[in-house]
């Protein structure tokens, strides 16, 4: 029996898209209306996205990024979005070579930690006890070339089972992406399979071809199954939730049973009351870069999210929820980090008896 879902959904997108499966027969114009000039993408890749996704989510977000994708303020979750305003860039950067503390923070952005994260539940199934998961969040390849070298060469040292990446591959939030393939291809090249994905407020969808032609299983409102022996899990993941607002997280998890541990994958953390009603077991999410600039204690000045703090970086839960904020591999905005150094994350299954 499939656990309900009978929640509000967090966006217009997600209304339109249920809608879409319950009533085949209603005319497209109906849903969203996007002029097709306005969606600058070449054609052949188009129709691998409507293929993939659906005439009505392709075109929904689609129609978003035409619309908002370099909006400063207004947009998503939170009002403003300072990665869209570049004259910020020029400000911090230049503040912080006058105060001599730019090449620093540079050298800090490239000193990449392995943390590890162990999670424990009576619903983690025996065969997966152990189970490994390899968690990189928020990689920005075209600003973060330093911390992307270091972190292959820690790859290559770390044993798991399957690899999540919770978004923000590319450094700008609009812009051209082929430089974003480039860095991708190159890093994936290092990861073992299995690889699953979502995408983040950083990335178009039209990444979305190029990403799984490179192994990356990219879950955009949808779930796959994990069978270990006669075992199995179940991971999920959603579209982009902060920014573009293109989350259906009842649509993810409709076919996971209700006794079931399953897993979210979102860039943001910021879902994470849908995803504990939802029943979900664990969330791994991103997004907030742990604040990147950070005051001593590891103290963000910002987290660019709507949570509560204590859920910006690490471990935390929320009801029966387990959740996981990855600090990110990359920089955003300025390439530098302080008192709050990149990570990959290695997220340990430990299968308990009830009461243990």
């Amino acid at each position: 029996m499939n656990r309900s879902r009978a929640m509000t959904s967090s966006s217009s997108a997600k209304k339109s898209e249920t809608s879409s499966e319950q009533s085949p027969d209603i005319e497209p114009d109906a849903f969203v209306s996007v002029p097709a000039e306005e969606l600058s993408l070449e054609h052949g890749i188009s129709e691998l996205l409507q293929e993939r996704l659906g005439w009505l989510h392709a075109k929904l977000r689609l129609g978003i990024e035409a619309d908002h994708e370099a909006q400063v303020f207004g947009q998503g979750i939170n009002y403003f979005h300072i990665e869209n305003l570049t004259s910020s860039h020029f400000v911090i950067r230049t503040c912080l070579r006058l105060t001599g503390l730019y090449e620093r923070g540079r050298r800090n952005a490239a000193q990449v930690e392995i943390r590890r994260n162990y999670i424990k539940s009576a619903r983690i199934p025996k065969a997966f006890d152990g189970y490994r998961i390899l968690h990189l969040s928020d990689l920005h390849v075209e600003m973060s070339e330093d911390a992307i070298v270091r972190s292959s060469v820690l790859l290559q040292q770390t044993d798991y089972d399957v690899c999540v990446l919770t978004g923000d591959y590319r450094a700008q939030a609009f812009g051209p992406y082929e430089a974003t393939l480039r860095g991708m291809s190159q890093l994936c090249a290092k990861l073992k399979q299995p690889i699953y994905g979502v995408l983040g407020n950083h990335d178009t969808v039209r990444m979305l071809p190029g990403l799984e032609q490179m192994g990356i299983r990219m879950l955009l409102n949808e779930c796959e199954i994990i069978n270990r022996d006669d075992q199995r899990i179940y991971i999920a993941g959603i579209d982009d939730a902060h920014f573009y607002r293109a989350d259906n997280i009842e649509k993810a998890g409709s076919e996971i049973p209700s006794n079931a541990f399953s897993i979210l994958l979102s860039h943001t953390p910021e879902i994470y009351q849908q995803a504990a009603h939802a029943d979900f077991d664990l969330l791994l999410s991103g997004h907030t870069h742990g604040g990147q600039i950070c005051l001593p204690g590891r103290i963000p000045v910002t987290l660019d999210s709507v949570l509560p703090r204590y859920m910006g970086s690490g471990s935390w839960n929320y009801r029966n929820l387990n959740g996981y904020t990855s600090v990110g591999l990359g920089c955003s905005i300025v390439p530098v980090r302080f008192n709050c150094p990149p990570e990959i994350t290695l997220h340990l299954l430990q299968s308990r008896a009830d009461g243990d």
